[in-house]
């Protein structure tokens, strides 16, 4: 199930959850983040290569890139028996931001993207199917969990992929991690 929570960005604890899509889609439209439900043109194996992936999806893809001018695609990965699983999480788990305007889409499993935006945090838990864009130079972080599961097209404005600027902010702290946000919404 995909959710949305909003908290005040100095109380993690007072976060107000939806997880109505409609509603996800309004609340993040109004701070300029697009979310989307995507489906594949055919069936994908879970071991599907880049290629094919890109393939499944490439009328979505197309869309996106004439709307925005991507120059860069790829397909990200990672599984809980990755070696490098916790420097990659602690990686991404760091405030930063992107002077590219950056996409992602699950095409399995899930993680958790929050975007610090004025006095606000907006936690979006992502699940298979999910779409979500980040707009340049929004300070955000993202949380794949202890035991990662998930497999995501990425598009980017620059021909360069991702570059991050880390803030050096210890915000991220401050709120729940990927496990424990899945663990309040049961």
């Amino acid at each position: 199930m995909s959710a949305l929570t909003i908290y005040p960005d100095n109380q993690p604890q007072l976060g107000e959850t939806i997880t109505d899509f409609t509603t996800i889609q309004t609340r993040l439209g109004a701070i300029g983040v697009q979310f989307e439900r995507w489906t594949a043109n055919c069936e994908l194996a879970s071991d599907a290569d880049q290629g094919t992936v890109l393939a499944a999806y490439s009328d979505s893809i197309d869309r996106l890139k004439q709307q925005y001018a991507f120059q860069s695609v790829d397909v990200i990965s990672l599984n809980p028996d990755h070696p490098d699983k916790s420097v990659f999480r602690q990686k991404f788990l760091s405030e930063h931001i992107h002077a590219d305007f950056e996409v992602r889409f699950f095409i399995e499993g899930r993680g958790l993207f929050y975007l610090h935006v004025a006095d606000k945090v907006y936690g979006i838990l992502c699940e298979q199917g999910d779409l979500v864009s980040v707009p340049a130079n929004t300070t955000h972080w993202f949380d794949m969990g202890e035991n990662p599961k998930f497999k995501c097209i990425r598009l980017f404005t620059t021909p360069d992929g991702w570059v991050a600027d880390f803030t050096g902010s210890d915000i991220a702290k401050s709120f729940p991690t990927l496990d424990q946000y899945v663990a309040e919404l049961s």
